[in-house]
């Protein structure tokens, strides 16, 4: 367990640096990933259309979705949700697949396999569909031709770096607006606080709070006797 708190630590480090960013470029492209994975598929939940997603090399990107979504003004805030709490949900459940080394290797080839689905069905950005490919079939190599053992380390070190990128993008959650891809939008926590009530910085905390929460719990879990 100390080794993963660690690699939490050394990648709070460091995002403080910006060489640090160069480091850590794959995870973050990785952590975008899921969270416009979120917003899509918490989207396509709620009965709306999932019609596209778009990566950008400089680690930033946007889902497209259409149509009513159920319950209304929530189903939008559930969305709008959906992408900072993606990554630490997924997170989560690799850091406690990890606990068996079989569970590890199926975990890492669904998220091969979804990530390769992703880029047939969803991607539609020349940067997203080379750096998704490159994941997914790093992961399937990873999943099938390499030592049990390693299946563990990697799928542990992919949640936790899945769940602080929360984190790392603290600078987005408390904007109310953003530039992403050239446009000025609202962000998620605006969109949240737009869609509910109260400010968008509470629902920057809460997100925070239940990722912390998340990495916590899914580590007491992974190492439980």
């Amino acid at each position: 367990i100390s080794w993963l708190i660690g690699a939490a630590a050394v990648t709070l480090v460091l995002w403080q640096f910006s060489w640090g960013d160069y480091i850590l470029y794959p995870f973050s492209i990785l952590a975008t990933w899921f969270h416009e994975m979120g917003h899509g598929l918490t989207a396509l939940l709620l009965g709306g259309d999932f019609r596209k997603l778009v990566m950008l090399p400089n680690g930033s990107g946007f889902a497209v979705h259409s149509g009513s979504l159920f319950l209304g003004r929530i189903g939008l805030a559930l969305v709008a949700a959906g992408g900072p709490l993606g990554p630490a949900f997924a997170g989560g459940l690799f850091i406690i697949s990890s606990r068996r080394y079989k569970n590890a290797q199926i975990c890492l080839m669904i998220l091969s396999g979804l990530l390769l689905f992703s880029v047939l069905i969803w991607v539609r950005s020349l940067f997203g569909i080379v750096a998704i490919s490159l994941w997914g079939a790093g992961l399937l190599f990873t999943a099938l031709k390499t030592p049990h053992w390693f299946q563990g380390w990697a799928i542990q070190f992919l949640g936790v770096q899945a769940i602080i990128s929360t984190y790392h993008q603290r600078g987005y959650l408390f904007m109310n607006k953003a530039v992403i891809g050239g446009r000025m939008i609202i962000s998620d926590t605006g969109q949240i606080a737009q869609q509910l009530f109260l400010p968008h910085w509470f629902w920057a905390c809460l997100i925070i709070l239940i990722s912390v929460g998340i990495l916590v719990q899914s580590i007491r879990i992974a190492y439980r006797d």
